[in-house]
């Protein structure tokens, strides 16, 4: 064991791209000291063992060579977890969650220390607070006088106890080295949270410091491959953007009461669908289904919200149920290719590739529903899926 250790701190230094002289310089020792631990010649003393673990961010088990063993167990918490969070939906408001994200959460913060600046148990982690703190205590906002925009109460939102915690995980995640894709998810999670309680200008700090759109690897692999794959890229390009402009488009007319309730407002979102529409012209739009029966479902709501037409109203949900209807059927089955010209280069998709929607995401839809649709979408036999 000991001589395995030895090996085991010179893989991760060469790992890391450090040099004897940078482990000696963290640990207070000389370099000739980490050059006979290399060797085999001596071993750190034990109280040392917990630093060294901490400087190449690893667990105790790993630093000795138990990484297969670490490595299982953390992808069992992850699978376990991912399950429970990802079951819950998507649709987040006060008193939305069963117990089970609870148990989640302490499962996660038990194997946070069991393997700590472990990226993806913190990130899980950090999520899990995210949605319990929103099933607690939700958020509130209110319109500005000048802007007309909605805006968080701080005062409130910045007392939630779990999205405390969530912030302080996140941070932590952000320090601990992970991998692109989690830190990325990470800074699109927090800054939101930052803003709801009232920490702008990390926010703002924090946006500040991540490359601009335009030289984003979506906009960029396009131009740095040929033939097939510039075609895939291509299309992961045209998603991208069109996946960030639907964003940005439904927030902006969202924390907008003046616009979200007026019939502009709604052709917003109808020019949306329609240019995803114009895309998938064979209406295979993949993964994409959820977003657009997503914005149809919006458009649901809006138009019931401010007594519009209980026809128009209908018609959306029709859509929207549709839309969504196809996105499951694809994430059972899989063996789901493109086909539109501009993104029949896409990666087809396989069986359980796609993130599964909660059994209860219809009640939860409805929550939001007035009364009289409710009972008008009851009475088509089409729809009886959704009071099951």
């Amino acid at each position: 064991m000991q001589l395995n250790l030895g090996t085991k701190i010179r893989e991760l230094r060469r790992r890391d791209g450090r040099t004897q002289d940078n482990l000696a310089e963290a640990l207070g020792v000389t370099a000739q000291a980490v050059s006979r631990w290399e060797s085999g010649g001596s071993y750190p003393d034990m109280e040392m063992i917990p630093a060294i673990a901490n400087y190449f961010h690893v667990s105790i088990d790993e630093l000795f060579g138990y990484h297969d063993e670490r490595e299982e167990k953390i992808k069992t918490i992850l699978e376990n977890a991912t399950k429970i969070l990802t079951k819950q939906g998507f649709t987040m408001y006060q008193g939305s969650l069963s117990e089970d994200v609870r148990e989640c959460i302490n499962v996660l913060r038990a194997a946070s220390e069991e393997f700590p600046n472990e990226p993806k148990i913190l990130l899980k982690l950090a999520q899990a607070l995210h949605m319990w703190g929103w099933n607690k205590y939700g958020a509130k906002g209110h319109p500005s006088d000048l802007s007309g925009i909605i805006e968080d109460d701080i005062e409130y939102n910045s007392k939630n106890i779990y999205w405390q915690e969530a912030v302080r995980v996140y941070e932590k995640l952000l320090k601990s080295n992970p991998s692109s894709e989690d830190r990325e998810i990470a800074i699109r999670q927090i800054t939101p949270l930052y803003c709801r309680m009232g920490e702008y200008e990390k926010a703002k700090a924090l946006a500040n410091d991540q490359n601009a759109l335009a030289i984003s690897k979506e906009v960029l692999l396009p131009l740095a491959t040929v033939g097939e794959e510039k075609a895939r890229y291509q299309g992961e390009r045209i998603m991208a953007l069109l996946s960030n402009l639907r964003f940005a488009i439904f927030e902006a007319v969202a924390t907008r009461p003046a616009v979200s309730s007026s019939e502009y407002g709604r052709e917003i979102i109808l020019s949306v669908i329609n240019l995803y529409e114009t895309i998938f012209i064979d209406g295979k739009c993949g993964s994409w289904h959820w977003n657009i029966g997503q914005l149809y479902l919006t458009l649901t709501k809006y138009e019931m919200d401010n007594d519009g037409s209980m026809e128009k109203a209908l018609s959306y949900f029709d859509k929207g149920f549709d839309h969504c209807k196809e996105y499951m059927r694809i994430y059972n089955e899989g063996e789901y290719e493109y086909s539109a010209p501009l993104v029949v280069a896409l990666p087809k998709i396989n069986k359980g590739d796609l993130i599964p929607f909660g059994d209860d995401v219809w009640e939860k839809e409805f929550r939001f529903y007035q009364q009289n649709i409710v009972e008008e979408i009851r009475k088509n036999p089409k729809y009886a899926e959704c009071f099951i």
